[in-house]
Order: structure tokens, then C-alpha cells, then sequence
């Protein structure tokens, strides 16, 4: 690793991103791109701002930044001994666990980490990287002394139960905890003293079951009160898992609990259906998502299929992100036209929707539209506004598969020779409540016991998830800065479009503009997080 030396930064600077989003040239088909450009990249940032401003002890909220040797940078995590003094540490009870005496290395070293970028050039500095999850040989809980307790918060997710079932092995198998509590009701639940004990016998088969044993809701946050509750209680071990918005949570929770000067570990376990959280691989859940989604796919495909002028639309769950559209598209290979928030598009005119439509029934008779629920939400705005929130404060987006029916249903009623069958299916809930499958039954059993190793270890104001195929501690901030997005620049978008023969529905200025390119946005932080200077000093380097 080389000499190591430590310092922090935070982030800044939001006004170059809408200077560099100003740069679009103004024509009838770059308007609504360049209006959606400068608000994902200017949202992302007040978010960041408006978050950093809650935190009463900003020096406190600094990340932890190590660097070293050739333009090497970790972005580490905190641990106890940052806040508390005469830390006491204890032998590993793993290097006595029988089932482990196979293993030729039981700890991971204290040097290693997981490279954000693994795809470099012979000049390329050695970027950003993360602390590497895993056993360490001390820990800082002795078994008896551990009181957990597990929180479900959001909505639902393919892989809850079996993310609750895991953490409560792994602390019971490996550490020998037996406290462990289940906070009901997601957030709330912390300070209506709705729990139960947890036990190996309890969770024994819960991963085989849809949603979560321990219930979810939204909203519910009161950070003094939760606090409160957790330090009233004696928790010391706090798992969280959720989505962007309960990472958020989860992290003010932190703040709170390193200002009172607590010893209690605070871990995130992201969840997200829509597979939009940033730095990390996937989202546990994500993979069932996509192989669920195939039946409303198939279904719509059989019911275009059969008859004359058949349209078979399929709205998938993708608030901002589409990458479950995507996917599934790219899966089923039955898919015409696939319609993501990323990607904007226009129904009349030439180089339209409505024209692609004509054209593709004229070819073949029938098509299958995928759409995730974001896509389309400018067009819906011109006809229908709506300033509805949920307990989350999520805007409720407008059913952009009705509208759209809707409007594909009135251009073809004026063509006497060319009228259309349309089936809409929205297979939403059924796709995020079922059990996970055994793809994502494995992830998330290396999720939680990641978890568990990292808050026995110290660590605390984390989250936990694969990158690069390796498992890491990625702190708080990194996750909730922003939303991970797909890059309609890069190849996996291409690839959809060589799939489903549709048009990228983008202007030529666009596509050509070399400064506007949506990668240089979505790609910042590939090697330069947005905390370690400005956001043209970050392109420049790129």
C-alpha cells in the first residue's frame, strides 16, 4: 500500500454542472434533453447540499479519505477508536469455529481493499478504493456483550426475509450473539417499542417467503427518538436495510449516535429494486426482479402475438433509474421498444414513438413495449400535473403506462385500416413480493455476514456491498449522493437497441455533442468522487 497519510475533504461546487449542462444547443427535439440533463445532475447536488446542512457537527461529517503512494485514494470507513478512547479489542471467536478450520486464511488483512475501477490504462492513476469486507482478527464486542437489532424500512424487495435470516445466523453461528431484536414496522417501530426476539429457530425458513417478517413503512423518521430508544434499550448493533432514502436515515442516525459518543455500530444493507444505488455491483433482489419480470413480458408477447395489430405494454418499476427495464428487455429478446427515464422521447413526428408504432406493426403485425414507470414523465406533465408525495417524500409519478395506452390508442383510432389491440400489464407488486431466487438468496447471505464481520470489527456509519465482484464497506455518503443511472452513451444501452431495432428516439445534435455527453456526468465517479473537488476539476481529470 505504501505510505499512508490521511485527510479530508467534503464536497462542493454545483455551479459548473449547470453551466455544463447550459451547453446543449436549443432545437424542437434537445429542449426537454437539456431541461433533464441539468436537473439530474443540479438535483443530485442540492440533495447532497440540503443533507449535509441537518447534520449539527459538520467537521464530524467529513469523509475519511487515506491517501498514499501513486495517486492511491481509500475512502474509508469509521471505526470506533476514531471517537472513542481506551478501546478494548478481544481475539476473533471464528479462529475457533470448527467449520472455518479448512480455511487457510480466516482474516482478511488490514491493508486490503476493493478498487472502484478495475479497467485502467498503463497511465492511469491508481483511483478510488474501498476497505475490503470481512473477519478481521480482533473484534471490539465480546459475544455476551453484543444486543443487536434489525430494521426492514421502504418498500418491498425479493431477498428481505433471507437478508434478516442471514444476519441472525451470522451472529448467533459465528459470534455467538443471542440478543437479537426485530424493530417492526421499519423506522417507527424504534420508538413504539414494537419488537421481537429473533432466533435461528424463528428465521429458519423465512427466506423461502415473500416481503419481510419484521413489516416495512415509509416515512417514520425522528432521529432523537430513534436514538433514544437504541441507547434506552442497551441495542449496541444496528442493521438497516433499505433503500437511498433509509441509507440517509440511517447515516443521520450515525451522526447522532458519534455525537452522544455511543459504542454502537451502525450498518446499512442497501435495497433496491430498481437497481439504482451508486458504486455497487447490484442490488440483492435485483437479479429475481428481472427473471419475474419474463412472465409479464411473455404474456404480453403471446397476447400481441395473437392478434391483428396486437401491442402488448408492459410497465416495469424504475422511479429514476431503468435499469430493470433494461434488463429484462435484454433477457426476454421479445421486446420491440423499451422506454427508460434516462432516455427521453417524443410521440409525434417523424423519428417519434407513435411513428416507430406504425412502422414496426406495418413489419411484423405485433410488438411488445417495456417501459419503466419513470420513463415519459415530461410528456405527462404537459397534460396532467401532480404534486403528491409519499411518507418518503418520493414524488408519486403519474401511471405512464395508462397515458401512454391512452395516446397509442387515439393516433390509431383515426386509421380505419390499422386499428390496434392493445394489452397493458402492470406487473409490479407481483414482481417485488415473491421470494428471491438462489442467486440472490447467496448475495445476501454474503451481504449480512459482510455486515456483521464489519460491526464486530469496529466499523460503524457503513454500508455494505459487492463492487468489482468484491465485498466492501463503502461509507454512508458514497450511496446516497446521488442515483445510480444507465448511460444511454455506453455499450449495454446499445446493446438493448441492437436487440429491439427501435431508434434511440435522440437528436443529432444530441448524440454529437461532445461536451453534453451524459457519460461525463454519470461516469464522474468512476475515479474522482465529487468530495475531493469541484465538479470541472473531476472532468478534467477524467
Amino acid at each position: 500500500m505504501g505510505s499512508l497519510g490521511t485527510s479530508d475533504s467534503t464536497a462542493n461546487s454545483k455551479s459548473n454542472a449547470n453551466g455544463h449542462a447550459s451547453e446543449l444547443e436549443d432545437s424542437p427535439s434537445t429542449t426537454v434533453l437539456r431541461k433533464l440533463l441539468t436537473e439530474k445532475i443540479s438535483g443530485g447536488m442540492s440533495r447532497s447540499e440540503s443533507a449535509k446542512r441537518k447534520i449539527k457537527n459538520k467537521e464530524k461529517m467529513k469523509p475519511k479519505i487515506v491517501t498514499g503512494d501513486g495517486g492511491y485514494i481509500l475512502e474509508d470507513v469509521p471505526h470506533f477508536s476514531d471517537y472513542i478512547p481506551d478501546l478494548h479489542s478481544h481475539p476473533n471467536p471464528l479462529q475457533d469455529n470448527p467449520a472455518y478450520s479448512v480455511v487457510k486464511q480466516y482474516f482478511v488483512d488490514v491493508d486490503d481493499t476493493v478498487a472502484q475501477k478495475i479497467v485502467v490504462q498503463k497511465n492511469s492513476k491508481r483511483g478510488t478504493h474501498f476497505r475490503r469486507a470481512g473477519p478481521r482478527q480482533k473484534v471490539y464486542f465480546e459475544s455476551d456483550e453484543v444486543k443487536a437489532c434489525i430494521v426492514t424500512c421502504g418498500g418491498l424487495c425479493p431477498g428481505l426475509n433471507t437478508v434478516v435470516r442471514e444476519l441472525v445466523c451470522a451472529l448467533y453461528s459465528i459470534y455467538g450473539v443471542t440478543k437479537i431484536l426485530g424493530i417492526k414496522g421499519g423506522y417507527k417501530g424504534f420508538y413504539s417499542c414494537n419488537t421481537i426476539e429473533l432466533t435461528p429457530k424463528l428465521v429458519n425458513d423465512i427466506h423461502k417467503r415473500g416481503g419481510t417478517i419484521l413489516g416495512t413503512s415509509r416515512g417514520g423518521h425522528d432521529t432523537v427518538k430513534i436514538v433514544d430508544a437504541i441507547q434506552d434499550r442497551g441495542i449496541n448493533q444496528v442493521y438497516i436495510i433499505g433503500g437511498d432514502g433509509t441509507q440517509k436515515g440511517a447515516s443521520i442516525i450515525y451522526e447522532e449516535i458519534q455525537r452522544r459518543g455511543l459504542k454502537v455500530a451502525v450498518v446499512g444493507i442497501p435495497k433496491t429494486i430498481d437497481n439504482d444505488i451508486e458504486v455497487i455491483d447490484k442490488s440483492f433482489g435485483f437479479d429475481t426482479a428481472v427473471e419475474e419480470a419474463q412472465k409479464a413480458i411473455y404474456a404480453a408477447h403471446v397476447e400481441a402475438e395473437s392478434h391483428e395489430n396486437g401491442i402488448g405494454f408492459v410497465k416495469l418499476m424504475g422511479r429514476n433509474s431503468g435499469f430493470l427495464a433494461m434488463y429484462a428487455t435484454l433477457a426476454s429478446r421479445d421486446v420491440d421498444c423499451c422506454l427508460i427515464p434516462e432516455s427521453p422521447f417524443y410521440l409525434e413526428g417523424e423519428g417519434g414513438l407513435l411513428e416507430f408504432i406504425e412502422k414496426r406493426l406495418k413489419e411484423n403485425g405485433h410488438m411488445v413495449i417495456v417501459a419503466a414507470e419513470g420513463a415519459g414523465q415530461d410528456l405527462i406533465a404537459d397534460s396532467l400535473r401532480n404534486t403528491d408525495h409519499d411518507a418518503s417524500g418520493n414524488k408519486l409519478l403519474l401511471d405512464v403506462g395508462l397515458w401512454l395506452s391512452q395516446k397509442i390508442k387515439e393516433h390509431f383510432s383515426g386509421k380505419k385500416r390499422m386499428r390496434v389491440n392493445l394489452k397493458y400489464i402492470d406487473p409490479t407488486y407481483m414482481i417485488r413480493a415473491v421470494p428471491s431466487n438462489a442467486s440472490d438468496n447467496i448475495y445476501s447471505t454474503l451481504l449480512a455476514q459482510s455486515a456483521v464481520h464489519g460491526a464486530m470489527a469496529g466499523y460503524t456509519g457503513f454500508t455494505v456491498g459487492s463492487i468489482n465482484g468484491r465485498h466492501a464497506y463503502i461509507p454512508y455518503h458514497r450511496i446516497t449522493e446521488k442515483q445510480k443511472k444507465v448511460v444511454i452513451t455506453d455499450r449495454m444501452w446499445a446493446r438493448l437497441l441492437s436487440s429491439t431495432n427501435q431508434p434511440s428516439f435522440l437528436s443529432h445534435e444530441f448524440i454529437k455533442g461532445e461536451e453534453t455527453d451524459l457519460e461525463e456526468y454519470y461516469h464522474l465517479d468512476d475515479e474522482y468522487t465529487l468530495c475531493n473537488g469541484s465538479l470541472t476539476d473531476a472532468i478534467k481529470n477524467m
